[in-house]
């Protein structure tokens, strides 16, 4: 997985690094396939923002968190992404079953 951090009016240190690294391997255990991850951290005023944007196989997935505390928007944000290749995990299972699933007894 490749990772891409920016940050917008934001200086990434070394600790924000490994934080972030550390969040995001956790949702390469849910889904090998994924390709490309971009977070872009950012800090408006008051509220400290996460964005991430996941490439998996088969789709793009987007999450934004949004929190006074930078390290809880990456955990909010760590956690939106793991829903999210969860379900698209469970769609690409389920498309991939048989067409008809249990079959349907007939009464004569």
């Amino acid at each position: 997985m490749q990772l891409n951090l920016s940050g917008h009016h934001l200086d990434i240190t070394p600790a924000l690094r490994n934080y972030v690294t550390s969040k995001m391997e956790r949702l390469e255990r849910h889904f090998d396939h994924v390709t490309n991850l971009h977070v872009i951290l950012s800090v408006e005023k008051l509220s400290q923002k996460a964005e991430g944007s996941l490439h998996v196989s088969g789709a793009k997935l987007f999450a934004n968190a949004e929190d006074t505390d930078m390290y809880a928007a990456i955990d909010a944000l760590t956690d939106k992404l793991d829903r999210q290749i969860k379900k698209h995990k469970e769609k690409l299972k389920d498309h991939h079953q048989s067409k008809g699933g249990i079959k349907a007894q007939t009464i004569e």
